[in-house]
């Protein structure tokens, strides 16, 4: 009896910190974690901007490369662009794309890379909201990761968050749960700008109601 109690206790444990949610940082951060499908001697990731490079990371021993003047983005507001210079057999070659990327990741090794694959796919991760639209947690198959994405650019500007269900081992996005909106922003002429209405209905001018008239009694 008392295997099976701390059986049954070991396992709710585990399930209760497989679903620990995790938010990650940035964009950046997520791109050092990465862990390549493929044997490497080294691997050094570039971010470039207004053509300047900075190295961000370095695994294994530094190869002299060729700077890239093409890259791949993870968001629609980087002024730069990041690409990855990789060593294996004394030979370099390039990631400059998001389909060199995709294959450079191959299987799921961790939340970051499932982060990545919904990224390319059109969400991002926002670094206002990261409990809602920037975080993950896992099982023993799949990575749960949380991402926003911009639903909509007219009035008013709105962003909606989802929950995307990444498998492991394919590396594909078997689920995506719509959690529903989380910003959104009225600009003065949104004619559907709650605030405006409420300020046109106290510009108009004062009507004081009719008083009812008295009848008078005829004599």
């Amino acid at each position: 009896m008392k295997n099976i109690f701390l059986l049954i206790f070991s396992t709710f444990g585990v399930l209760i910190f497989s679903q620990e949610k995790k938010n990650f940082t940035n964009v950046q951060n997520i791109l050092k974690a990465l862990q390549p499908n493929e044997r490497l001697d080294s691997w050094t990731l570039v971010y470039n901007q207004y053509s300047r490079d900075e190295v961000l990371k370095t695994t294994g021993k530094e190869k002299n490369y060729m700077p890239q003047f093409s890259g791949f983005k993870l968001s629609n507001d980087d002024e730069g662009y990041y690409y990855i210079a990789k060593s294996a057999g004394g030979k370099i070659s390039y990631i400059t794309d998001t389909e060199q990327l995709r294959k450079f990741i191959g299987t799921v090794d961790n939340g970051e890379e499932a982060a990545v694959i919904g990224i390319l796919e059109g969400y991002f991760m926002d670094e206002e909201f990261e409990d809602l639209a920037g975080n993950y947690y896992a099982d023993a198959q799949h990575f749960y990761v949380e991402l926003g994405k911009v639903t909509s650019k007219e009035c008013p500007f709105e962003k909606t968050h989802f929950m995307l269900t990444v498998n492991k081992k394919t590396g594909t996005i078997t689920n995506v749960k719509d959690n529903g909106e989380y910003f959104e922003v009225y600009s003065k002429t949104c004619a559907n700008n709650p605030r405006m209405q409420n300020y046109k209905k106290e510009l108009e001018p004062y009507v004081p109601p009719k008083k009812a008239r008295s009848k008078k009694k005829r004599r």
